[in-house]
């Protein structure tokens, strides 16, 4: 990321920043673009006076920024082009020898380095108001941002090209193609700083250009990208067709229509046109692969998924199982249907008989498995309804904390709000309550009882219930017992409690309790004592137990075994830390994780911003739609088969069949098919997805999505209807995914193979215009590609930043394993959403107006919100308005903003109620309660 000009009169200060999530951290910055690829600090919306650190170590160039293809860092030697060869913006001459790398580093031919260390910044330099050096080695920024220390891209002849890049350059078919100047290096020079307004402001940047004379702005932008497709598909509808073509991206809101295929909320596919064979597949260097989220939530008064019972439903094919869908085909008027999962022919019973018109039943309108893409089936069989338990720390640590009134309180107010719905489901939800220490302490809530019994179990390596009537009771029926026992719990004698508990003791406290109930449910587990392993367990040779390669990323066996339990009973986990993690101590996210739940961490519950937060994600919990005991199978053309899946979840025996014990509508997976012979370019490609699960009212519901894709011969298609977006989200589950036995350098290393492989394929087999050898092709929709595949390939959890810890990795890689494509891109491409701010003060904020995530996007008279899927960050600039200072924060001085955590106050007026509403709609996109 390119840093502003310094200015010398500015005295920095020095804050002190909290760790992320709960974990503790180094000093962080508050709002610089770097900031965003790894966990945020604090737990509000950090304001940072010019967004830019003021001490500490710099991390390396952050994921999700424009980078020059060229891969050289900033500091260091400037590489000078030989006389006679013409640079081209990807760093390679058109002819002769490739120039030089830098020390260590074997550029490949999409610029990125093949081995050696990645570089990474200096450390330690402190940042002025603009956000330059004051002192020490010039910070690093990611590749081509190349500026002096004065912030004037450097001129001469050593780094000056024959040719530049024009904004008004002709284009064609992926093509750039230079055009000549003729000026000198020092009429350049003077020309281009003559030509430009030069702000004197501090935080102002001047015309940033690469070492090559490249002008950042010209490179493939992101954000130019998702306003063309904005400007084209927004506010409209988008139908899809039998055959599918490439829906809008994402980031675009539209209404999407399904109209006999899945829509992209439910099924994003990374090329919409599929090689025919495999030959050709593994030629494209493509993945062939689908991202799946089944339980999307519908948008913009889009049509939720209709619903049918089983008894009235066409059924499926009998061979394969597959269900009935637009992709079948109906042969013989009718009376049987051709399977493309399996090829084989499927008779019609009787009952279910229909005529057909021109290849189509003729009562197609009125069933949804005939004519939608997307619906859902209601089983006739009824389990048992899914029951909420919660297990709150009562350790001296957390009695001494001053914590717990405050948690149960919240429990209080939750569970009269759940009495209180409407909807007999919530007030007959079943409720169990547990409280640990080292002991496991179990109530009997049972109405009969004048006053609740406790039982405390001792023996936790064996647990066995001493009863199993009176643990689960209607919430209508005890609610006032559990808040005496809530309300009993902050007083418990201090002496009287060990000061050791592990956080596994409730979970598998609660998973016997569901056993024994034989239903599916949520554990919230509330731990504030010191996270412990049990070591008890571990094997005496640890870590070396093995030759199988071993990874920070992967889940100790007893936690293994612990999840594989939880999933086969449908108990999914979230699980509340209120402590500091040791060094090096057990990190507790593997079990919530791998149960559909999660883990969320606060450094203390003693702000009001941490109190804030915790309700917020307290009510989430429990009120998010979940289906529990879900099993999701994948079915696809015959000539396809199914060659891996990646996500959050435990892996089965089968890849093209994944068992979870919940699952949400935020959840989403990565399934990869390879072929096993070839297509047929008439039928095309069927891919089909069935999650079967039970509802929190144990109904038995089954969702079944279906969508047809072309096949084709020629491999223009195949990139044609690719998108970059969707093949970095796949590549970010199948990367995370392998990181537990994989090595991370020869991961980053097959990225970078990858993406280079197939746009030397696209430039060899697709390119239908002559170009010289140093000009870089690219298609269409994949043409800012390498910014995303760069961006993941310097995330934090494939390499590791100074400031990042390992806990703070496992959560990340946890998180975003578990993403959609919308939230994913946001994750590694933050966006940055400017606040239109007039001379009253005043404001138009937008989702839809985004910048390019660099410095120089950020002006100094400006507002900017930064977004990732994690944490918020408003960026203030040193000579923003009075008036809007007064409006936003009712301070009139740029002087009385404090950095760090913060939230809005909400005044009545324009700049703050659009601002709050922008922040609002942002809230809503995300999983947990925004920091």
């Amino acid at each position: 990321m390119e840093f502003p000009a310094s200015d010398p009169g500015f005295v920095h200060q020095q804050p002190t920043w909290e760790g992320w999530n709960g974990w503790a951290g180094n000093r962080s910055p508050a709002c610089t673009a770097d900031a965003f690829p790894t966990p945020f600090p604090g737990s509000g919306y950090h304001i940072h006076p010019n967004g830019a650190p003021q001490n500490g170590p710099t991390p390396s160039s952050p994921p999700g920024y424009d980078l020059h293809p060229n891969g050289f860092p900033q500091n260091g030697p400037t590489p000078s082009s030989p006389p006679g060869y013409h640079l081209h913006p990807n760093g390679f001459p058109q002819n002769g020898p490739t120039p030089s790398s830098p020390p260590g580093y074997h550029l490949h031919p999409n610029g990125f380095p093949q081995n050696g260390p990645t570089p990474s910044s200096p450390p330690g330099y402190h940042l002025h108001l603009n956000g330059a050096p004051q002192n020490g080695p010039t910070p690093s920024s990611p590749p081509g941002y190349h500026l002096q220390p004065n912030g004037v891209p450097l001129v001469g002849p050593s780094a000056l090209p024959d040719s530049y890049w024009s904004p008004h350059q002709p284009y064609c078919n992926g093509v750039y193609k230079p055009l000549p100047d003729t000026r000198s290096p020092a009429q350049m020079s003077l020309e281009d700083i003559n030509s430009h307004d030069i702000p004197t402001s501090p935080v102002s940047s001047p015309k940033s250009e690469s070492r090559y004379g490249l002008d950042p702005q010209l490179l493939p932008s992101v954000v130019q990208v998702m306003n063309e497709d904005r400007a084209q598909w927004e506010g409209k509808i988008f139908a899809t067709e039998h055959k599918s073509c490439v829906p809008p991206l994402s980031s675009t809101s539209c209404t999407l229509e399904d109209r006999g295929n899945a829509t992209a909320r439910f099924i994003r596919c990374t090329s919409y046109n599929f090689p025919i064979d495999a030959q050709s597949a593994q030629q494209s260097h493509l993945p062939l692969a689908a991202i799946l989220c089944p339980l999307a939530r519908p948008e913009n008064d889009e049509r939720p998924v209709p619903a049918c019972n089983a008894g009235e439903c066409v059924k499926g094919c009998g061979a394969c199982g597959a269900f009935m869908s637009p992709a079948m085909s109906w042969q013989d008027c009718g009376q049987r249907f051709y399977c493309p999962f399996c090829g084989k022919l499927t008779e019609v019973p009787w009952q279910s008989y229909q005529p057909t018109n021109k290849g189509q039943r003729v009562d197609r309108e009125k069933r949804p498995e005939l004519s939608l893409g997307s619906y859902e089936i209601l089983e006739t069989q009824k389990g048992e309804p899914a029951v909420l338990l919660l297990a709150i720390d009562v350790t001296a640590v957390a009695i001494r904390s001053g914590q717990l009134d405050f948690i149960c309180q919240q429990l209080c107010t939750l569970l009269l709000s759940l009495n209180g719905e409407k909807d007999d489901a919530q007030s007959c939800l079943r409720v169990g309550l547990i409280t640990y220490d080292s002991r496991i302490h179990l109530y009997d809530l049972s109405p009969t009882l004048s006053r609740p019994r406790m039982m405390v179990l001792t023996n936790t390596d064996e647990l066995e219930l001493p009863v199993q009537e009176g643990l689960l009771v209607p919430l209508k029926d005890c609610r006032h017992t559990v808040e005496s026992i809530l309300q009993q719990i902050p007083l418990f004698d201090v002496e009287m409690q060990d000061s050791s508990g592990s956080q596994d003791f409730p979970i598998q406290a609660g998973l016997k309790i569901l056993q024994a109930a034989d239903c599916p449910g949520k554990l919230l587990v509330f731990h504030s004592s010191p996270l412990t392993e049990n070591l008890e367990k571990q094997n005496s040779l640890g870590f070396f137990s093995s030759s199988k390669p071993k990874s920070i990323f992967q889940a100790p066996d007893s936690s293994a075994s612990l999840a594989k339990a939880c999933v086969s009973q449908g108990c999914s986990v979230q699980l509340f830390v209120f402590s500091q993690p040791d060094v090096g101590g057990a990190w507790p996210g593997h079990v919530p994780f791998l149960t559909g739940g999660r883990l969320i961490c606060y450094n203390s519950l003693q702000s009001q911003l941490e109190r804030e937060r915790f309700h917020g994600d307290l009510r989430r919990s429990v009120e998010t739609d979940i289906a529990y005991r879900a099993q999701l199978r994948v079915f696809v053309s015959k000539e396809l088969r199914v060659s891996g899946c990646h996500g959050a979840f435990l892996g089965g025996p089968e890849s093209h069949c994944v068992v979870m014990a919940a699952l949400d509508w935020h959840t989403a997976l990565a399934f990869e098919f390879t072929h096993s012979k070839s297509l047929d370019e008439t039928r095309g490609v069927a891919i089909q997805a069935v999650l079967s699960y039970s509802g929190s009212g144990g109904e038995r519901r089954t969702r079944v999505h279906t969508v047809s894709l072309a096949c084709s011969h020629s491999l223009m298609d195949t990139f044609r209807t690719s998108q970059a977006e969707t093949l970095l989200t796949f590549y970010c589950k199948k990367m995370y995914s392998a990181a537990l036995d994989t090595p991370l350098q020869c991961l980053r290393e097959e990225l970078q193979t990858e993406i280079t492989e197939a746009l030397a394929c696209y430039r060899k087999h697709c390119c239908t215009t002559s170009v010289s050898p140093g000009q870089l092709v690219m298609p269409q929709f994949l043409k800012i590609l390498p910014v995303y595949i760069n961006s993941l390939r310097k995330s934090e959890v494939l390499l590791p930043g100074l400031r990042s810890s390992v806990h703070q990795r496992l959560q990340l890689r946890s998180i975003t394993l578990s993403m959609d494509t919308r939230s994913t891109v946001a994750q590694l491409y933050p966006l940055v959403l400017p606040q239109l701010v007039n001379t009253d003060g005043d404001s138009v904020p937008s989702v839809d107006a985004v910048l390019r995530c660099s410095s120089s996007s950020l002006l100094s008279d400006g507002l900017y919100l930064l977004y990732s899927p994690l944490a918020l960050i408003l960026w203030v600039g040193s000579q923003v308005s009075s008036q809007a200072l007064t409006q936003l924060f009712n301070t009139s001085s740029f002087l009385s903003l404090t950095s760090g955590e913060m939230k809005p106050p909400a005044l009545d007026n324009p700049l703050s109620v659009s601002l709050q509403k922008l922040i609002s709609t942002l809230q809503s996109y995300a999983a947990v309660t925004l920091k």
